[in-house]
């Protein structure tokens, strides 16, 4: 995108919200919030009632909205950064994943684009639950804080999740009225803008709230091919509100909002060459020197010269939105809640799956629809009283409908087949392609409550249990079609060991009871310790990517559903708040046990042809501490840190899928019981900080931010294969700059200070050949931002 259009972008964005919003700051507003109140002094809503996280007996992040904009922390995974337990991986939106202590959905290898799983982290939007994991992928705006739970949830709110759940809050419309104008420019043609206004509409009893975000910046990976820029950012979201009161008791907030995200993305690039069990000539160094028309050399061999050659073409177009109500109602002894929302999410992508210059796959997209409605109605006690209660009934419907498409190149059969030859001529799967349709339907129906009684004096017990009824159901077609005519059966089978339709559905019909229980007591004013107990449960998923074949060469039906998933988790916990609020220390420590993980395996029987699909991990656990602080020596300074560490395991895993390294020509199983679980490092520590520097002959102040994160090692694939294993690295951002007391600011900023190299996330190339793709680290970018309030 060239600058002219850049510029016109951002322009158009900002006239959103007036410059001047009937009301200018004051000369003496406070320039030294930069440094200002430590997130943890924030109310949050982790039990539905607005509380301090100092008194709430978990672990729990809470990230203000001035720390995310202070930080530039646009989306989840700048997140991330902040947030040492939570690990986020995306090789384009549709297969995005977060964790939590390791734990939701990183662990399958397709991630979440199986639409029979749900995940096991929850996402939540101004208390409306968000069941796609793609919807994360877009920027956010307008937020005034964030939430990070630990662990299985479920009776206090919302969808349950067996992993934990990420809460953002939106601002709220007011009804004194405010405008928020900003503009960053930076590396690689990078511009974001936003803008928020807010006010009364009727008098003081309607307020209305409209804000917007569009980013652009050109790709960070060249393909040498086309000389085209790819990997590319083109986000836009608009959101509105309207808040209601007509009283002191009632109040009704309405929002409808729209974001869309279109690009040319995404790709990775080449890492590696793991060597096989396969014939020397079917691995990919043997492939590549033989290919027919000459060898084949792939545009780099580092990952970090960010250079690609595929030959087919790319681009992501996904949009998602919705509407929602909700109503608080305070009458007296209770305050009665409902949320009412109906979502969707459209995508579509086209896709180079081979990731080379060869053509291998042509073609492979999955256009998708999701509609979700959802109903909460919630009752909390009012009150600080010896016993509080919240208590609701739960409603979620969804459906997923795919089209599942994919066609294969020229050099397909000699890459995954071998040939040419009488038996495999060139052209065998030419074309040969499969398209169809699936259609997944979920419908979950939920009671809960949890009940808090201080029977003495700083001691608090906690109960709580929620039943969760649910039906899913999912139908799978597909067909295939081109190729070549004419063909013997031995050729047509051939084709079918790539690519074979299929016809089947399935249901899952259960419920279970799941709750927790929690013992707290307040040692002194400012220090709180506490231990927990929580049962979790996820209702068995449907495969919908397609299912190994039996004997028959059938669809194994009895392999279309995976049993109910089953988190048990311990922890223990201290916070503490000192030396007159100048100093927050929190630290805790957690045991996790998994079973029947969902998730992808190799199939064992004898017709099997090196097939995955959907099923089950007998075990999983994962234990460790964190340990966050936040410390304000002087009323200008401001220092963050946390440490995570986590030890996962798969404590049974006697029939999973093999690393590359140990793949044959046939179907394996490997035992890697007693393997560290993918995706999870050890070790992840955080450090930030915020100094504000008066300068009171300038009327303002110099601020200057720095954040950082380090991650250990981790494996990049389910597998533990050597081959995939992502180096530890350190990523630090930073800015400087000035705010003037009538509410304008101007910084430089950077991300990725020191232009870290390091792999985000890696895949094996389909086949197994051996190699090894990645998503290289994003390059420094350096800019400036301009912000004003008003």
């Amino acid at each position: 995108m060239n600058n002219r259009a850049l510029a016109a972008t951002a322009a158009a964005i900002l006239a959103f919200a007036p410059l001047a919003a009937h009301a200018a700051a004051p000369d003496d507003a406070p320039v030294a919030e930069a440094a200002g109140q430590p997130d943890t002094d924030i109310l949050v809503t982790a039990r539905r009632r607005a509380e301090d996280p100092q008194t709430i007996p978990g672990a729990l992040s809470v990230v203000s909205g001035a720390l995310l904009d202070r930080s530039y922390t646009i989306n989840t995974q700048g997140l991330a950064v902040l947030v040492p337990a939570l690990n986020y991986s995306s090789a384009n939106p549709r297969n995005t994943a977060f964790t939590i202590r390791g734990l939701g959905s990183s662990v399958v290898a397709v991630s979440q684009a199986n639409d029979g799983l749900e995940p096991g982290v929850g996402y939540y939007v101004d208390q409306v639950y968000h069941a796609r994991p793609a919807t994360a992928a877009f920027d956010f705006s307008d937020i005034d804080h964030i939430e990070v739970l630990r662990g299985p949830q479920g009776t206090l709110f919302g969808k349950n999740s067996t992993a934990g759940a990420i809460s953002i809050s939106t601002r709220l419309p007011t009804f004194e009225p405010e405008a928020e104008e900003e503009l960053s420019i930076g590396s690689r043609n990078f511009v974001q803008a936003k803008a928020a206004a807010s006010g009364a509409l009727i008098g003081d009893s309607v307020a209305g709230r409209i804000s917007a975000v569009v980013t652009r910046r050109d790709g960070v990976i060249r393909d040498t091919r086309t000389g085209a820029d790819l990997n590319t950012i083109g986000n836009q979201a608009v959101r509105g509100q309207v808040l209601i009161k007509p009283n002191d008791t009632l109040q009704v907030r309405l929002t409808a909002d729209f974001s869309n995200f279109q690009s040319d993305c995404c790709t990775q690039v080449y890492l590696r060459v793991a060597p096989t069990l396969k014939a020397a000539a079917r691995q990919y160094a043997a492939l590549a020197a033989n290919l027919p028309g000459g060898a084949y050399q792939p545009a780099s061999t580092n990952p970090y010269g960010r250079v690609t050659d595929i030959d087919a073409a790319l681009g992501t177009n996904t949009n998602e939105g919705g509407v929602s109500a909700i109503a608080d109602w305070n009458v007296g002894p209770v305050t009665l809640t409902s949320v009412s929302a109906w979502r969707f999410w459209n995508w579509d992508a086209a896709n180079d799956r081979d990731y080379t210059g060869i053509p291998i796959q042509t073609s492979q997209h999955i256009p998708s629809r999701q509609d979700q409605y959802s109903q909460e109605l919630r009752f909390a006690s009012n009150g600080d009283r010896a016993l509080s209660y919240v208590g609701g009934l739960y409603v979620f419907r969804q459906r997923v409908i795919g089209r599942p498409i994919s066609i294969y190149g020229p050099l397909a059969t000699y890459w995954l087949l071998g040939g040419p030859s009488a038996a495999l001529p060139a052209n065998l799967l030419d074309g040969y392609g499969s398209d169809g349709r699936t259609d997944f339907q979920s419908n979950s129906y939920a009671a809960f409550g949890e009940a808090n009684w201080r029977p003495l004096a700083g001691l608090t017990l906690t109960g709580g249990l929620r039943y969760t009824y649910e039906t899913k159901t999912g139908s799978y077609t597909t067909f295939t079609f081109g190729g070549p005519s004419g063909l013997t059966q031995g050729q047509i089978n051939s084709q079918l060991s790539i690519l074979r339709g299929q016809v089947y559905s399935a249901k899952v019909d259960d419920g279970s009871l799941t709750g927790r229980a929690n013992v707290a007591y307040d040692f002194t004013p400012g220090v709180l310790g506490y231990a927990s107990f929580a049962r979790g449960a996820k209702s068995g998923g449907i495969n919908m990517s397609g299912l190994p074949l039996d004997n028959a060469n059938q669809p194994a039906l009895s392999k279309a559903v995976v049993r109910p998933e089953t988190n048990t988790a311990y922890e223990i916990g201290l916070k503490t708040r000192l030396f007159d609020h100048r100093l927050i220390f929190n630290i805790d420590g957690f045991y996790t046990r998994v079973t029947d993980f969902q998730a992808n395996v190799t199939d064992t029987g004898a017709a099997a042809a090196l097939r995955t699909y959907l099923a089950n991990i007998p075990v999983v656990t994962v234990k460790g501490f964190e340990a966050d602080a936040v410390a304000t020596p002087i009323p200008a300074l401001s220092l963050r840190g946390s440490v995570a560490y986590a030890d996962g395991e798969y404590t049974a895993y006697p029939n999973a899928p093999c690393p590359i390294e140990a793949i044959g020509s046939g179907t394996s199983v490997c035992n890697l019981s007693g393997k560290p679980l993918s995706s999870l490092p050890k070790w992840t520590v955080s450090a930030g900080g915020d100094y504000t520097l008066p300068v009171p002959a300038l009327h303002g102040a110099f601020i200057l931010h720095a954040d950082s994160v380090s991650r250990t090692s981790q494996y990049g694939d389910p597998t533990d294969s050597a081959y995939t294993r992502i180096e530890g690295y350190t990523l630090v951002n930073a800015s400087l700059g000035y705010r003037n007391s009538a509410g304008w600011e101007i910084a430089v900023f950077a991300r990725n200070l020191f232009d870290a190299n390091y792999i985000q996330n890696v895949t094996i190339q389909a086949g197994n050949s051996g190699l090894i793709l990645a998503t290289p680290s994003d390059p420094r970018t350096i800019g400036v931002t301009f912000r004003a309030r008003q």
